[in-house]
């Protein structure tokens, strides 16, 4: 699968060159992906503006990579799909599963508000509860 790779500060824009992404595709496509969780940006920018269709075996294995990576606390956010592969995985009920933008600023955008969520969350004390009880 030929891709172009683009790294800004805080995640890489993955663009998909081939007009198919086909079943066999998906395993090296998947390790190649996670191989990102090892590095310091581990966000990924996934922009399928050149892609015009998938197999069910590949849009299905994009969702459990998505899911990987915000189990990993990472992001993994699809965007620029075309309008028939748009339809199809809705079709197949994966578009509402993915998190998926219809342009690639969008998906920065969403990248860098799931940082400064994870951010956050990592600034929170574990444990903290306030004691509301009173003493009569």
């Amino acid at each position: 699968m030929q891709v172009k790779i683009d790294t800004r500060e805080k995640f890489h824009v993955i663009t998909v060159e081939d007009p198919q992404i086909t079943a066999n595709m998906t395993d090296g496509l998947t390790s190649r992906l996670e191989t990102y969780l090892q590095n310091d940006v581990k966000n990924i920018v996934f922009n399928l503006s050149k892609v015009e269709g998938m197999d069910l075996g590949a849009a299905e294995a994009l969702v459990k990579v998505q899911q990987y990576f915000y189990e990993h606390n990472a992001s993994f956010v699809i965007c620029c799909i075309q309008p028939a592969l748009e339809t199809y995985l809705d079709e197949q009920d994966l578009l509402e599963v993915m998190s998926a933008t219809p342009t690639e600023s969008e998906a920065w955008d969403i990248v860098q508000m799931e940082e400064i969520e994870r951010e956050l969350l990592d600034d929170d004390e574990p444990g903290f509860q306030a004691d509301l009880s009173q003493d009569n």
